[in-house]
């Protein structure tokens, strides 16, 4: 080529094969894969491929989609990828729902309220199972009334993504008449039996704390106001986009080879009066976010 003639711009990614790219791509993210996309045609191509796709699955999805009673029936590993992102998968007899993380593909669960352990949850005066609009499992447990409120559940680490930051969530709603906990903190834990736990207190009132700006509320010799919602915010309850509300119960670091059973507790047995209307549908664990 002489010198002063137009140099021609070569792209070198599109003499590549298109499984090479296939492999470079299943290295990213499947975030990064869909951008790519639009890259160039054999990008599209290559990010599209069940290679690529079948990375961003848990190495055992193939076991955990046996488990469940429902038939999964998917073109490609892509839209069976993004079918459990979105569409809760049953397992365990119904009694758990897998899903992954959109962005990461990380392994998201929620014990069901029959996979907890509910102190007097079969008595019929103190607590019931009732199916309810819009909950992913059969029945979710409907408190009438105690003085002595319970919830433990628990999940093998090994079910879980390994290097992974989660945090559970107690995902609950409040009936209209629910009592007794407008200002009586919950204490919650989250760990692997035997080792050290993360606790917090939360609140389970739906109001989150909110009455009426700038009144504050005598409990137990501790003032609520406002100030205390805006310090910590992850102890009140938050909407969900399925229209339940949740609130955090503890993180725990998932790191590989740390096998354990993880339990998840939310308790409040000192208080002493009694408390209703709480319709618990589970507790969820699924990666943490976070914060910048």
């Amino acid at each position: 080529m002489e010198i002063g003639d137009e140099a021609m711009e070569v792209d070198y990614f599109d003499l590549l094969p298109e499984g090479c790219i296939a492999t470079i791509i299943s290295f990213t993210t499947p975030r990064d894969a869909c951008r790519l996309c639009l890259v160039s045609h054999i990008f599209r191509s290559a990010a599209e491929s069940n290679a690529v796709w079948e990375r961003f699955l848990p190495p055992d999805y193939s076991s955990i989609i046996s488990s469940s009673p429902a038939s999964l029936s998917c073109a490609s590993k892509k839209d069976l990828y993004f079918s459990l992102c979105d569409q809760p998968l049953l397992i365990d007899q119904g009694r758990k729902s897998f899903t992954l993380e959109k962005e990461s593909g990380k392994k998201c669960f929620m014990l069901s309220a029959r996979d907890l352990t509910i102190i007097w949850a079969d008595t019929p005066m103190y607590w019931r199972w009732i199916p309810f609009p819009g909950a992913r499992f059969e029945n979710v447990a409907e408190l009438i009334n105690v003085c002595w409120l319970e919830l433990r559940g628990r999940i093998n680490t090994c079910m879980l993504s390994p290097s992974t930051l989660y945090a559970a969530y107690l995902v609950f709603k409040a009936a209209t008449n629910a009592y007794g906990f407008e200002y009586q903190h919950v204490q919650t834990a989250v760990g692997v039996i035997g080792r050290e736990t993360s606790n917090r207190a939360v609140l389970l009132d739906s109001d989150g704390g909110r009455r009426q700006p700038g009144m504050q509320f005598w409990r137990r010799n501790v003032w609520l106001d406002q100030a205390e919602r805006e310090e910590y915010p992850d102890n009140y309850p938050k909407g969900r986009a399925d229209g339940w509300l949740e609130v955090e119960l503890g993180e725990f670091s998932c790191n590989a080879g740390q096998d354990g059973e993880l339990e998840m507790s939310a308790l409040e047995t000192h208080g002493g009066h009694w408390k209703g209307g709480l319709i618990v549908q589970g507790i969820e664990i699924r990666p943490k976010k976070i914060k910048n």
